[in-house]
């Protein structure tokens, strides 16, 4: 069994320029004993073409770059490091240990850094290296291949080198269930697999709320739905690539999160006003991009997406100003209760997954009542008239269709309303 590693000291911060296919180093992040301070190279300074990672936290400047006030890391950093499941993947690598026993392990971050793949989310990588850049990546593993090493790696048993090297490339993919980055000729994707815990097809119930939400009227990402090894595999197209040529440019990303100021150990405090209010301040488009946030909050509400945290909303940055991506994680939460409730606040210290609490807030989003109201109306038509053709698409179950409808779909505690505004939705 492999040891704990040491902490590593420093990391070097790789970045790919608007339109450049090649990355460049611009600084190095390194560890000062509970906080990660950051330097810009003085060769990325004197760059005509440099760009801040992010702003306001890593403006342009000589010196040490301290956090911003509450947090260990910038958080546009943080953002590239991998969650849950690449974590897991690689305590599996380096330690051997199986099952509940990764629980109890964690390493520094900058070890995360440094062992997590490097296609990772945005225009980021680290590497131990300021002048080598040595990708860790694995483009030609077959999905069949990365259902096996996830399937490993949640029953506990260490992965092999050709497994480990068919998965690790996809470790530094946010969230919690076992996924991985894969190639398919001209395109890239984010793949979701079924966990060996899901008590119903959850991969398929993502595909089914994906696809509604590009007939409701709102930006997403591409999806399909794919067969591996007699699994089920959700395919998401990555919206941080473009290819050029024989490689691929990369769009620089920050989430919800970085843009709040906030981290992991802040997350009670997420609220969809604050976000809306940074929109209104710092977004192109903003009206447009209100308008949009506020459906994909009303819509997380009616497919029971109550995982709608703030790393799973984020924004391209160009440099000097913020635009909204396309959504890429509605998936219905499992739910057994009545009541629910968002992962971001709504309205004030509320959360309630209730359309109501949106009608309170629709004001935040530059919405009178007549237009919040016509946006949830026109989502819960759509879901209503697609449901059927976009369950066969999805080759759905009896079982499964009636699990998921009125219970993560369309829920009743959506519509509760002690005004009685919603009366005519449900």
């Amino acid at each position: 069994m492999t040891s704990k590693p040491s902490p590593a000291k420093e990391a070097y911060v790789w970045i790919w320029l608007p339109g450049e296919t090649d990355p460049v180093v611009a600084g190095r992040i390194e560890a000062d004993g509970d906080q990660y301070l950051f330097n810009y190279g003085k060769s990325y300074l004197n760059r005509s073409d440099r760009m801040p990672i992010y702003l306001p936290e890593l403006p342009l400047e000589v010196g040490t770059i301290n956090p911003e006030e509450g947090l260990t890391m910038p958080g546009a950093l943080r953002d590239g490091l991998p969650d849950a499941w690449g974590r897991r993947v690689i305590i599996n690598k380096m330690t051997g240990y199986k099952g509940k026993a990764t629980q109890d392990i964690e390493f520094d971050e900058l070890t995360y850094m440094l062992e997590s793949g490097s296609d990772r989310i945005g225009a980021l990588d680290f590497q131990a290296s300021a002048t080598n850049y040595i990708p860790r990546s694995a483009n030609t593993a077959s999905l069949e291949e990365l259902l096996a090493s996830a399937d490993r790696v949640e029953k506990g048993i260490p992965l092999t080198p050709e497994l480990d090297q068919a998965l690790r490339h996809g470790s530094s993919i946010g969230g919690a269930r076992p996924k991985a980055t894969i190639r398919d000729g001209t395109e890239k994707f984010v793949a979701k697999f079924s966990s060996t815990s899901d008590t119903y097809s959850v991969v398929k119930a993502e595909f089914l709320a994906m696809h509604l939400a590009k007939l409701a009227g709102l930006s997403v990402a591409p999806v399909k739905l794919v067969r591996a090894s007699g699994k089920d595999v959700l395919l998401i197209k990555r919206f941080d690539r473009q290819r050029k040529g024989e490689n691929w440019t990369r769009r620089p990303m920050v989430s919800a999160l970085t843009l709040l100021g906030l981290d992991e150990m802040m997350v009670r405090y997420t609220s969809y006003e604050d976000l809306a209010e940074i929109i209104r301040r710092r977004f192109t488009d903003p009206e447009l991009t209100l308008r949009e946030l506020f459906g994909r909050l009303t819509f997380n509400i009616l497919v029971g997406n109550t995982d709608d945290h703030a790393r799973n909303h984020a924004a391209f940055w160009d440099g000097t100003a913020l635009t909204l991506t396309p959504a890429f994680d509605i998936c219905p939460q499992q739910r057994t209760g009545w009541e629910a409730n968002q992962a971001m606040l709504i309205s004030g210290d509320i959360k309630e997954s209730r359309l109501g609490l949106c009608m309170d807030a629709a004001h935040r989003f530059f919405l009178n009542s007549d237009d919040a109201k016509a946006i949830m109306k026109g989502q819960v038509d759509c879901i209503r008239s697609n449901w059927d053709d976009a369950c066969d698409e999805a080759k759905l179950t009896e079982v499964d269709r009636n699990l998921l409808w009125k219970r993560q779909f369309l829920n009743g505690y959506a519509f509760e309303d002690n005004q009685g505004r919603l009366s005519d939705l449900q």
